[in-house]
């Protein structure tokens, strides 16, 4: 039997018609992800535990003490000291026993060694620079004072509070708040499209002053852990939460989704592993006590202990950087909020 003509055309038109989708409708198209996207997060978490193992596993593991400050009455003595010691400790020469126990007291040094009678040595520490610091100080004199053949007696002139056994009190209490500012921040990179950019910087101002409160209050006053004054603690905190959470908003506001990792290793790795809390500065690596005091954890924990034990002597240095973390990261949020609402407004 012959074929119609045109019948095959139009059967091909048919089938051709019947596999087009109908009007209105979409067809799903799954593509395979990129590969980033699978990438970056693993990458991120990787990262982030290696600097966190790396940071607070790693400057534990051989702390070795490096110009720990130490005031010597004599000069006989001080050059002995120094001879013996070399480069473990910062000989600083004092006029007299007095002189070394007012620099002490100061916290221009870690301790303090003066003569007390004939083949007798007198160290006076400060228990309040770290039970690390510590113990490395008389470690250090003591082999001295054996190799010698002196007796040496030890005195803590400056205790850590009864209620901070272990000297880690301000350690938890900077990196509470540290985090409680990073929380903070990382919200409020969310709030971009909802709040005004003053509105923002209220509420991290404002939510700042009641962590350091609430964090001062409960450390100082109800646990007595910190024996600082109230009303300073307050304020060198509520700096601190304003530094992490002003500056975890800078990075999540200009670097996106890799902003608040990279805020996680400044503020929460690096900057509380150096703070010299745990590890007193003096001990750290050299690339590790170069930031220490720069980075806000390291600066707070600085003042706390100035504070709590020193009569707030050194507390105004390490107070100016935390402000000026919080102000210099703020004040980087305004030009990216205003080319924004240009932006917003030429395409309305």
């Amino acid at each position: 039997m012959e074929t119609p003509v045109g019948s095959a055309p139009e059967h091909r038109q048919t089938r051709s018609a019947a596999a087009e989708p109908a009007p209105g409708t979409r067809t799903a198209v799954h593509r395979r992800p990129p590969v980033r996207v699978w990438l970056q997060p693993a990458l991120i978490a990787l990262i982030v535990v290696a600097a966190f193992v790396s940071c607070y596993v790693g400057l534990q593991r051989d702390p070795q003490p490096h110009h720990v400050p130490l005031a010597v009455a004599g000069t006989d003595l001080a050059g002995g000291i120094h001879r013996a010691l070399g480069d473990s400790v910062g000989v600083r020469p004092a006029a007299d026993a007095g002189a070394a126990h007012r620099a002490l007291e100061h916290h221009d040094v870690a301790a303090a060694l003066s003569t007390d009678g004939p083949g007798r040595l007198r160290l006076e520490v400060a228990g309040a620079n770290g039970t690390s610091t510590t113990a490395a100080v008389k470690s250090l004199v003591g082999a001295y004072a054996q190799g010698a053949g002196l007796r040496l007696a030890t005195e803590d002139v400056r205790p850590l509070a009864h209620y901070d056994a272990r000297g880690l009190a301000g350690f938890y209490l900077a990196f509470g708040v540290t985090l409680a500012g990073f929380v903070l921040g990382s919200n409020a990179v969310g709030l971009t499209g909802l709040l005004r950019l003053r509105h923002r910087f209220w509420l991290l101002t404002g939510a700042s002053a009641a962590i350091g409160t609430v964090a001062a209050i409960i450390a100082g006053p109800v646990l007595g852990a910190v024996p600082a004054p109230v009303v300073p603690l307050i304020a060198t905190l509520a700096l601190l939460a304003a530094a992490a959470a002003f500056t975890t908003k800078l990075l999540g506001t200009y670097l996106g989704p890799v902003g608040l990792p990279v805020a996680t290793l400044l503020l929460l790795t690096v900057g509380n592993a150096t703070s010299g809390a745990t590890i007193g500065a003096d001990l750290l690596p050299a690339a590790a006590r170069a930031v220490s005091a720069l980075l806000p954890p390291g600066a707070a924990v600085r003042a706390i202990a100035d504070l709590s034990y020193f009569h707030g002597a050194h507390a105004v240095g390490p107070v100016v950087t935390l402000a000026l973390w919080a102000v210099l990261a703020g004040l980087l949020l305004v030009p990216r909020a205003l080319l924004e609402r240009r932006r917003a407004s030429a395409t309305a």
